[in-house]
């Protein structure tokens, strides 16, 4: 959500230019969903620096642990991340590498839990960051099976509409050229349950936000789902970026301008995004 907080200085001069240009947009009924065709509402944010999250002092984390294709803020009491950011363009989506299926106890990350604290806990192995995004890169696929980019997640939600959402971010990574997606466990509630000799905390709830950067003009959503089988798929789990930061007490692309972020945050349109398709060659 858009706060008073100090942005990074050399965003002042495009924020503020930024700013008028929304303003006039705004008061002709043009810049009020992600849907419209608003010329002048652009980002020139770095796209590193939308993948930082502020969270709240309250959150038991250790430092963000960056990996080469994604950022992961663990949660050594819980033993599964905060959240997992990264960027995912085109060109990834269209890599070859094969899925390699190694899940591995990371000794960099305090707490990461260990592959056999999931067996026979009736929870999968949940990937946050997909190994399906990591197809451009070898590091980048090994990295995904670290234990730190994992969550206990019910089978119906795993192989249901996270796996549903998972195959349209990479849809509209090859129609944008490029987006970035923060997803997470909502810890603000109670673990349903703890697994393993390590006590992971099987979350109740996921999260997910994409951020459309490069479109005309920028978009957002976010997807909020239950630990178990989502009734009504991905369309009835669509929410606000907004939202989402109620839910977790999070701040999202916190790097945006002000006048920017409220504008993106507070939307929620899933029929325009699901009508989003690669363009073909």
């Amino acid at each position: 959500m858009a706060r008073r907080k100090h942005k990074n200085r050399f965003l002042a001069g495009t924020a503020l230019t930024t700013a008028i240009v929304i303003l006039i947009s705004a008061l002709t009924g043009m810049a009020r969903r992600c849907s419209d065709n608003s010329p002048g509402l652009k980002i020139s944010t770095p796209l590193d620096a939308l993948l930082h999250v502020e969270m709240p002092d309250s959150v038991s984390n250790s430092p963000v642990k960056h990996y080469s294709a994604i950022n992961i803020a663990f949660n050594p009491r819980h033993h599964i991340p905060n959240y997992v950011s990264w960027i995912l363009t085109r060109d990834m989506v269209n890599g070859t590498i094969p899925r390699e299926n190694k899940f591995y106890t990371d000794p960099r990350v305090k707490g990461c839990a260990s592959p056999d604290d999931y067996k026979y806990s009736g929870y999968d192995r949940g990937h946050m960051a997909p190994a399906g995004d990591m197809k451009w890169c070898e590091e980048a696929m090994h990295e995904s099976f670290s234990m730190a980019n994992m969550c206990p997640q019910a089978k119906p939600l795993n192989t249901g509409a996270w796996k549903k959402l998972e195959e349209k971010c990479r849809q509209w990574a090859e129609a944008d050229s490029a987006i970035v997606i923060v997803c997470g466990p909502i810890l603000t509630r109670e673990p349903e349950a703890y697994i393993g000799a390590t006590h992971v905390s099987a979350p109740s709830g996921f999260f997910k936000v994409i951020l459309s950067p490069g479109s005309n003009p920028p978009r957002a959503i976010g997807f909020i789902m239950p630990n178990a089988k989502v009734p009504g798929g991905i369309q009835q789990a669509a929410v606000s970026v907004d939202s989402v930061e109620r839910a977790t007490g999070f701040d999202f692309f916190a790097a945006l301008p002000d006048s920017i972020e409220s504008i993106v945050e507070s939307q929620c349109d899933f029929h325009y995004w699901s009508t989003i398709r690669p363009k073909k060659n």
